[in-house]
């Protein structure tokens, strides 16, 4: 949804927008190109990610800054690169298909490859920790959390059986006893019937949902009046999370327009209707981004505590 993207931040006022998750740089390529009074600060905690883009973008000279760290620490980033406020933010969640190209580094069950899923490879917790250490109850758990997946307690049960032997070491492992869990019926619908299940493990090793409502509300603190904050979501949970967030910030104002609030609540955003999710020409030109789903919100203009934009003092 690149163009989508790139017309969110068309409005915004000259400066600089965050992208927390930089990755291969390609929406930050597309708002430099088009919005020439706007730069970019781009955090990713891969730091694959950040040479390649950092290759990708290099004829923007200065108007492109990149740093190396997960999107939770966005306010101490934008302290230490001396960025007091943000034209606008913007989150693209989930696994970048660099990553999932590389079978290395074991975010595909398409590929043989390590059990790794780590995004940040200076950690030292990866997938196979999560595969071969996690109790039966706790993969249950996640499997069923993170991948809404109805046979998680099979699947869960066949990891655990298959391990006992020796750990599972590989993707290609774990996708076949993965497959095996699920009943035949099952899986000719749905896609691959490890992709949930992959998924979730990703989602655990990297603690995705657990720093998602904190980075939301510091790029939320950090942008200007009139900023925008979009976040691309391709999971349910992150969606979840966006939607509470973006709603809290939103506030239930049940006062008069034009009249100072006095119902308690405290709306700093307001709703921006965009194009949410992408279009059949998208879909099929990246199946990776059919369940895309952006939200998007715009900073409001406090004058005096209390008061919204344009209410009268």
């Amino acid at each position: 949804m690149v163009d989508e993207i790139v017309a969110v931040f068309a409005a915004v006022p000259p400066g600089t927008v965050l992208d927390a998750t930089l990755g291969g740089g390609g929406h930050a390529e597309a708002i430099l190109d088009e919005h020439p009074a706007l730069s970019v600060f781009g955090i990713d905690r891969d730091e694959q990610a950040i040479a390649a883009s950092g290759r990708r973008l290099a004829r923007f000279g200065s108007r492109i800054t990149t740093a190396h760290g997960r999107f939770d620490r966005l306010g101490d980033a934008l302290r230490e690169h001396d960025i007091d406020r943000l034209s606008g933010a913007l989150f693209d969640l989930g696994v970048s298909s660099p990553q999932l190209d590389q079978a290395d580094r074991g975010f595909s069950y398409r590929h043989d490859g390590a059990l790794d899923m780590r995004m940040d490879r200076s950690q030292p917790w990866s997938a196979a920790d999560v595969v071969n250490g996690y109790d039966e109850a706790d993969l249950t758990r996640i499997i069923r959390r993170y991948g809404d997946e109805r046979f998680a307690a099979r699947i869960a049960r066949a990891i655990v059986a298959a391990r006992r032997d020796r750990p599972l070491q590989t993707t290609t492992e774990l996708a076949a006893v993965v497959i095996a869990a699920i009943p035949a019926a099952a899986r000719r619908t749905g896609g691959h019937p490890a992709k949930r299940t992959f998924q979730a493990i990703r989602i655990e090793v990297n603690g995705e949902l657990d720093v998602l409502p904190d980075a939301i509300d510091q790029a939320i603190d950090a942008t200007a009046p009139h900023g925008r904050i979009a976040v691309l979501t391709y999971h349910s949970g992150e969606d979840r999370i966006v939607k509470e967030r973006f709603t809290r910030a939103i506030g239930r104002c049940d006062c008069p327009p034009g009249l100072p609030c006095v119902c308690g609540a405290s709306p700093t955003v307001r709703r921006v209707r965009v194009s949410r999710t992408p279009t059949a020409a998208q879909a099929e030109a990246n199946p990776r981004a059919r369940s895309a789903r952006l939200r998007v919100v715009e900073r409001l203009e406090m004058t005096l505590a209390g008061q919204r934009e344009g209410s009268s003092s």
